[in-house]
């Protein structure tokens, strides 16, 4: 499925060839389906909806898991490292969720 990526909406959002439609729980790259848990679409639909803005691992965790964040936490960072496999990003030069050390995840504009 192909979307006008002129016309972008609050539920479908594209940003470099990566389209993600909250109300169908779809994610493509480059037109081809990426296959995401619930969990990795939320944090990516997350990332992307907040573009722009570095989101720390505790506000991204209380956010999707709607629970309290504990320091000794790695879950953000397998999961965010799964979503970044799945969209084929090279862990050296990442195009689409980038880490801001000491703080969090960007995904820039």
């Amino acid at each position: 499925m192909l979307y006008n990526t002129d016309s972008q909406t609050k539920d479908i959002i594209e940003i470099n060839g990566l389209v993600i439609d909250k109300k169908e729980h779809k994610c493509l790259l480059y037109n081809k389906k990426v296959e995401l848990t619930p969990l990795e679409f939320d944090i990516l639909f997350y990332l992307v909806e907040n573009r722009g803005k570095v989101i720390s691992s505790e506000e991204l965790f209380e956010k999707v898991w709607k629970e309290k964040y504990f320091d000794s936490n790695n879950t953000v960072m397998v999961h965010i490292r799964r979503i970044r496999e799945k969209l084929k990003e090279d862990s050296k030069n990442p195009k689409f969720i980038k880490t801001v050390w000491g703080v969090g995840y960007k995904v820039e504009n």
